[in-house]
């Protein structure tokens, strides 16, 4: 109940977010930023695993990720976790035609306000978080107050602090304003995540309604259908997409640079969209069912 009221308070009043994140910046001090990396890897990964990662000689998938969080760290990975810098990325290893139109980009909350939204539908959201942002479809209709208390939220989150993803530490939060992209139906495209082990594309996770019923569907490189549960319950079967082979070259050319990353996709009828890069899929935290697959992951993926 009390978490309620004060969920309530911090998303739906205007001095809210003010009142309450200093006490919640605080809380997540003690909480996370003056333990080791190591330790708070150790202390999240035992707690949801119910056993402590092997760090010195790591064999899961899971256990991969905290290994490479620890050392796999240059500027090009902060670069292309920021949804805005990485922009810059896919200009030079593909073409500007994958990069959804940006509307404008900010790093003053004030400037989220309707006179500066246009009358089609955008996505609202910080460079450096994963909630998903907010989606406006009508600007007139929009409670402004909601939006600028989730982005303020949001500005205020460093994912280095609290799950030790190096990548986000010296990125600077700034807000950016993307053209919603929709189907004739007004319905949201499919998130289309590429999965690459050392260059190659080793499986497709297909997230189906984000914004309602989350639903996970996961495909090997030839789209065939992985019997696997991974966070969300499986949706309905999903057709491959009629330029999957065009996905495919995308984002392999996005993939190179890396030991291990995930190339977010969209497609609207025959034209590919680029979505995000990232480098720890649910931080390397959500264990897999059948589990067995964890391993199975784990021993296509060789570390540097």
């Amino acid at each position: 109940m009390l978490k309620d009221i004060i969920k309530k308070i911090y998303f739906e009043t205007t001095i809210g977010p003010y009142l309450i994140q200093p006490f919640y910046g605080l809380y997540n001090y003690f909480r996370f930023t003056i333990v080791s990396d190591i330790s708070r890897i150790n202390r999240e990964f035992t707690h949801n695993f119910g056993y402590k990662p092997n760090l010195e000689n790591p064999k899961t998938y899971n256990e991969k990720m905290q290994w490479l969080k620890l050392n796999d760290r240059t500027p090009l990975h902060t670069q292309c976790a920021d949804k805005y810098a990485v922009r810059d990325y896919v200009r030079e290893k593909v073409d500007e035609k994958y990069l959804i139109p940006l509307v404008f980009e900010t790093t003053r909350l004030k400037d989220i306000k309707p006179e500066n939204i246009p009358d089609y539908p955008v996505i609202v959201k910080a460079n450096h978080d994963s909630s998903g942002g907010s989606i406006i479809l009508d600007k007139e209709k929009t409670n402004w107050t909601i939006v600028r208390n989730k982005l303020y939220k949001s500005l205020h989150i460093n994912y280095y602090t609290k799950y030790k993803e190096w990548q986000y530490k010296n990125i600077k939060p700034r807000i950016i304003v993307e053209k919603l992209l929709q189907h004739e139906d007004g319905s949201i495209p499919f998130d289309y995540k590429m999965h690459y082990f050392n260059g190659e594309l080793v499986f497709i996770q297909v997230d189906i309604d984000r914004h309602a019923d989350h639903r996970r569907n996961l495909y090997d490189k030839d789209w065939n259908f992985m019997d696997i549960v991974w966070v969300y319950e499986n949706g309905n079967p999903v057709e491959k997409p009629i330029c999957f082979e065009e996905m495919k070259t995308v984002s392999k050319a996005l993939a190179q640079d890396f030991c291990y990353v995930r190339v977010d996709l969209y497609t609207l009828g025959d034209k590919v969209y680029f979505g995000e890069i990232t480098f720890h899929s649910e931080s390397g935290f959500s264990g897999f069912k059948p589990k067995e697959w964890d391993l199975k992951l784990g021993n296509m993926l060789t570390l540097p």
